[in-house]
């Protein structure tokens, strides 16, 4: 709690081979249909259980660009899948893939793969998160001419900004840029595609902007793969007192000083009473970082029931399990209340000093309040992260893309033209297509989109899908 550093450890070899070796190559691989890439699981373990390490990463890179990403930050659906996790502990499936890639780093078997011919074809890909990573390396071995905005100053998108460096340093994200731009693909950070809202509070520090217009003129084929960062609000009364803040407006910022930049009126949890509203994974996120700020008290607010604290297996194997989950953040310091809904905010001279909130239960299948269970908490600093509704909807709007009733891209994800949108040539991929997900969802799509980009330019693909 006193850096900001990773402190996972790792599988040493003797470690990862037992893991390994707890796999049983099921006749019917729940985990590969489990994993979004569809990992090739059986064969990596067996490999790291031989001993051959070098073949272990041949393959997980076969069906997955960046395993360093997936390793450390992936909820590994693969495990809840698992036939050992019918009756026993999974195999750490995850924990394989974090030893297989640490290692081929620091063998040096990650290289370069630029192609052998060059297309002469030019691809734009907007948005640099793990979706557009994905697809601009698939595109580029591919031969095409791939160029990557990024409104923000660095590349990396949601990776970059919104997951903590005690998830995930940096550094694995700029030794990946290193590779691509050896195979060709060229980075442009600090660039805005369209507009975007001048009251949005997303992060966006672009010091120019491109029209779609001039990139659908310069390019032969533009992916969208941006994230979906419009986060949800909580319109009661008293929103608009000082102190309450999106948790997007209060990670990314850390990102930055962590990267050696002056954040100039940083949001800083210091000696405050701190509430996160949204018991997901970016509420985690805040409760960590305002721990590491030095927060008096960090109190987190979920809207739904308690879950079990461990579910009921022959219900729901190989299916992701409601289970209550308690990451390293809540570990470190977190009181957690459940069912548990907001009804105003509190303050004096215009700042937040609290918020009264009422217990809540399902009735007819709708949470409605219960009545007498009215509580008033101090609060300095409230951190909204209960999700994200959609993409900024300036940016498909420029496109004049048509939208689903989410606010995404409209775009299927069959073989035959999948990932097209209602625009000709302009692609979707990631949570812009989606909605918010996981990063391996994110890999995926941008992989998949990459073929149907490839196919759309040269009437046929040997991507991978």
């Amino acid at each position: 709690m006193k850096h900001y550093k990773e402190f996972v450890i790792g599988l040493d070899e003797a470690q990862a081979k037992v893991q390994g070796a707890r796999c049983m190559d099921c006749g019917t691989p729940f985990c590969n249909s489990g994993c979004p890439v569809n990992n090739v699981i059986p064969d990596f373990n067996d490999l790291v259980y031989r001993g051959d390490w070098q073949n272990a990463i041949t393959v997980l890179h076969s069906t997955n660009n960046f395993p360093e990403f997936t390793g450390r930050i992936c909820p590994a659906p693969c495990e809840a899948a698992c036939t050992l996790n019918v009756n026993d502990d999974a195999v750490g499936i995850k924990s394989i893939e974090h030893a297989i890639i640490d290692r081929a780093w620091s063998e040096g078997w990650v290289k370069p793969q630029p192609a052998r011919h060059r297309t002469g074809k030019k691809v734009a890909v907007v948005g640099s998160g793990p979706a557009g990573l994905a697809a601009a390396q698939q595109l580029a071995r591919a031969g095409h001419d791939v160029t990557v905005f990024e409104k923000n100053d660095r590349v990396g998108g949601l990776l970059r900004y919104g997951i903590p460096d005690f998830k995930m340093e940096k550094s694995h994200i700029d030794r990946r840029v290193e590779q691509m731009q050896a195979e060709g693909v060229s980075f442009r950070t600090g660039v805005l595609v369209g507009t975007f809202p001048k009251d949005s509070k997303v992060t966006n520090w672009a010091k120019e902007t491109v029209s779609p217009e001039q990139l659908r003129k310069d390019f032969d084929a533009v992916l969208l793969a941006g994230g979906s960062e419009q986060s949800r609000d909580l319109p009661v009364p008293g929103r608009d007192l000082d102190g309450i803040h999106f948790a997007m407006e209060f990670l990314p910022q850390q990102n930055k000083v962590n990267a050696g930049d002056k954040v100039k009126g940083q949001l800083r949890a210091d000696g405050k009473h701190v509430i996160v509203i949204g018991g997901g994974d970016t509420g985690s996120d805040c409760v960590g970082t305002s721990n590491r700020h030095g927060a008096a008290s960090v109190t987190q607010f979920e809207v739904m029931p308690q879950p079990p604290e461990e579910e009921n297996k022959p219900l729901v194997w190989p299916y992701w399990p409601l289970k209550l989950r308690t990451s390293s953040s809540h570990e470190e310091g977190c009181v957690r209340e459940f069912a548990i809904s907001t009804k105003a905010f509190t303050g004096e001279k215009g700042k937040v000093t609290g918020l009264t909130t009422v217990h809540v239960e399902f009735k007819d299948g709708k949470l409605v309040e219960i009545p007498g269970t009215e509580k008033t908490y101090p609060a300095d600093l409230v951190l909204l992260a209960m999700g994200f509704v959609n993409p900024v909807p300036t940016v498909l709007d420029g496109f004049g893309i048509e939208k689903d009733p989410r606010g995404n891209a409209r775009a299927h994800t069959e073989f035959a033209g999948g990932y097209v949108t209602s625009v000709p040539g302009v692609f979707a991929a990631g949570d812009m297509r989606r909605g918010q997900s996981l990063v391996v969802w994110a890999i995926r799509e941008g992989r998949q989109a990459a073929r149907s980009v490839d196919e759309f330019l040269m009437g046929f693909s040997d991507l991978p899908r």
